[in-house]
């Protein structure tokens, strides 16, 4: 199981990567709105290999049957490692490319409130939670987790649905034969 689990978690993770780095490379044309969509696209892209995962496991491991569990632990592990990957490609881009993201990021968002036709006190309370922002993203811990948590909802999400599609072909063929 671990060299599925670590293939393709690290095919996903180097998706994951390879588009982060993308991204940063071309800052001013890709923009924050155009990333977080080419981001959580490349997510889509990149988890898809937990569907592959679980039934590279299913057949050559596990004999062509698995169960619901069984495919949820080896997705959920294909997840983490991917989500590692992506981890740590952001803290070398955020410590060593971008040491001023938090800066541009909070900037970016008063100025999506400020056009947006906000009033006086709502520019104002979001300067005040990028601010909270800001000081909560130097934190090396808290920088970790929240970058971990990005793309973990789509990971589990594809591993729900592999391990429930994949397990549902196994009661399938077991209906069908008998």
């Amino acid at each position: 199981m671990r060299k599925i689990v670590l293939t393709y978690g690290l095919i996903a993770g180097a998706v994951l990567a390879l588009v982060m780095i993308v991204e940063f490379a071309f800052p001013n044309r890709i923009g924050f709105h155009s990333g977080a969509i080419v981001g959580y696209t490349s997510m889509v892209i990149a988890f898809l290999m937990v569907y592959f995962g679980v039934r590279a496991y299913r057949d050559n491991v596990a004999g062509g049957r698995i169960g619901f569990g069984r495919a949820l632990m080896v997705g959920l592990l294909i997840t983490a490692v991917a989500c590692v990957c992506y981890v740590g490609t952001w803290e070398v881009i955020f410590y060593k490319v971008t040491p001023d993201f938090a800066d541009k990021y909070a900037a970016y968002a008063v100025d999506k409130v400020r056009h947006s036709g906000a009033t006086e006190a709502q520019i104002a309370a979001k300067v005040k939670e990028m601010a909270q922002f800001k000081e909560m993203y130097k934190n090396p811990l808290v920088n970790v987790a929240l970058t971990f948590l990005e793309p973990l909802p789509v990971g589990i999400v594809f591993t729900l649905v592999t391990a429930g599609v994949l397990s549902r072909k196994r009661r399938q063929e077991a209906t069908a034969a008998a």
